[in-house]
């Protein structure tokens, strides 16, 4: 038998497009997961058990989607059971909660896993993939939503001498006046070494890149603030630093390590420190080992993510989808695909695509009224609420398509698969598309948000809010594949955007005046 739709990992991406399948009725699919339960990876990751998303069951709204901006664990579901909110209170929550949600979760959906199947080879005959797991499975599409499950090992004559953050002690005590180099500058990295501070002598983190904080990049995966205690004691002058710069060389004696380390901000001053333990937290790469070279996905990003079309398919293997945290080769520390409350958005968007594609089923649609206050008003109702806007910013967009009369309007669709594939059917070839996004401003991360002298567009003023630095919806108008207007809503503190004479009245005059062919 093929299959027309084998799924590679039940964690939250394999689950959640599995999930949409089973809720549309299709049955010519099948999840393999290597574990013998869902989301395996959390029984282990991360280490300290704590995770950074955020899980806020009380918003003051009874709004489900609007919920959703600040609940970052829930997969997409319709079952008010299924929200990660009421599994607990924990604002940051602990990592087991997170296995016993995603067992819960494959349960109640009813999506077929096949448990104990590690996928040991991929190949591709004539055009089907044949996926070894135990047994041969054949399919005509394949999605990989395996995660990023090896550790990316920068290269370091001697790092394999090295302790690694998937196996390095986590009891504190286990490094009692010791002293300790982590290499890595990343969440993982500081979450050891606040665990670690209490016990040990001095720990420094090590690495090339600057420390980048995620409360100014907005970009989640940069340092958060509940990891970040050991910037104090740096600063504070507690024993403890951050070097910039280059690690060298590792090697080890019977009295410890030697770390030959070139500072960057020194003049490539090289020294030899010594520690009694070195741990390596870099992170995590996606492993390819299993494509023989008939379907061996091209690599990017320091071969650390398998290269993506608009569609999530891999750039030289056709047929051959991605879904989950490896889809964040998209939008690479610029949005939200590496983390479950960006990329469950993008497995709907991806369902939809492959149900087009395939299927033959047109993105789904409302149609409007053709003329500025209908489409505003639909604009405004949306941006006021959706969360798939709000976490994906800059990567999703609603899309509003008009030929004549006749007015669409299509939710949470790529911005880049409208740009280059659009969203024509047999009986809707039209002419403008106005696509709205959430975005920041322009060089949004230069500014330090807590800097008082630094001076804000007033969130009154309409023709200012180009400049707008925080989150805010942005209009575009396209035509004949060109972007020929742009509109910005003016931000707003309580993420509302419905002042008439602010945001909705200036947006319908903009629609009125592009569907004139006036411009902006």
């Amino acid at each position: 038998m093929t299959l027309d739709c084998l799924i590679i990992g039940a964690g939250p991406a394999g689950l959640q497009l599995a999930a949409l399948l089973e809720a549309d009725g299709r049955r010519d699919y099948l999840v393999l997961e290597g574990a013998d339960v869902p989301g395996a990876f959390f029984a282990t990751y991360p280490r300290h058990r704590q995770l950074i998303s955020i899980n806020k069951p009380h918003t003051g709204s009874d709004d489900p989607e609007l919920n959703l901006r600040l609940d970052w664990n829930s997969l997409l579901t319709d079952d008010p059971a299924l929200r990660f909110t009421t599994y607990t209170q924990r604002y940051f929550p602990d990592a087991d909660v997170m296995v016993r949600y995603l067992a819960d979760f494959a349960a109640k959906t009813g999506v077929k896993v096949r448990y104990g199947a590690r996928v040991t080879s991929v190949s591709k005959v004539d055009g089907i993939f044949e996926v070894h797991a135990g047994e041969t499975f054949r399919a005509r599409r394949v999605v990989v939503a395996t995660g990023v499950s090896r550790p990316y090992l920068p290269d370091i004559p001697g790092l394999e001498l090295a302790e690694q953050y998937a196996d390095m002690p986590v009891d504190p005590r286990d490094y009692l006046d010791q002293k300790v180099l982590i290499i890595g500058k990343g969440n993982s990295a500081f979450e050891t070494a606040d665990n670690l501070m209490e016990t040990t002598t001095l720990i420094h983190l090590a690495g090339p890149s600057s420390v980048r904080m995620a409360w100014r990049t907005h970009y989640v995966g940069h340092l958060r603030a509940v990891n970040n205690n050991f910037l104090d004691t740096y600063q504070l002058k507690s024993a403890n630093a951050i070097l910039d710069g280059t690690v060298r060389r590792i090697t080890r004696d019977a009295d410890g390590y030697t770390v030959t380390f070139a500072f960057s901000r020194a003049d490539e001053v090289t020294k030899e420190l010594r520690y009694d333990r070195v741990l390596v937290c870099t992170g995590f790469a996606f492993d390819a080992s299993i494509f023989d070279g008939s379907c061996r996905p091209e690599l990017a990003i320091r071969d650390r993510f398998p290269a993506q079309t608009a569609q999530w398919e891999s750039v030289n293997v056709p047929d051959l989808f991605f879904a989950g945290t490896i889809t964040q080769q998209r939008d690479f520390k610029r949005s939200t695909n590496g983390f479950i409350h960006g990329f469950r958005y993008a497995v709907r968007a991806l369902h939809r695509i492959l149900e087009r594609r395939y299927g033959d089923t047109p993105w789904p649609t409302e149609k409007l009224d053709a003329n500025g206050a209908s489409i505003a008003d639909a604009i405004i109702a949306r941006v006021n609420r959706t969360s798939a806007l709000w976490q994906q910013f800059d990567v999703l967009a609603d899309v509003v398509t008009v030929a004549d009369a006749d007015a669409r309007y299509h939710e949470e669709v790529p911005v880049d698969y409208f740009t280059e594939t659009g969203l024509r059917t047999a009986d809707h070839d039209y002419s403008d598309a106005f696509v709205v996004t959430l975005e920041y401003g322009p060089e949004h991360d230069q500014v330090d948000p807590f800097d008082v002298t630094v001076r804000r567009v007033a969130q009154d003023v309409v023709g200012q809010a180009h400049d707008a630095a925080y989150l805010h919806p942005v209009v575009r108008h396209h035509r004949a594949g060109q972007v020929v207007a742009t509109h910005h809503l003016a931000e707003n503190l309580e993420n509302r955007w419905d002042r008439p004479q602010v945001h909705v009245t200036p947006l319908a005059a903009f629609v009125d005046r592009c569907l004139r062919g006036a411009g902006d």
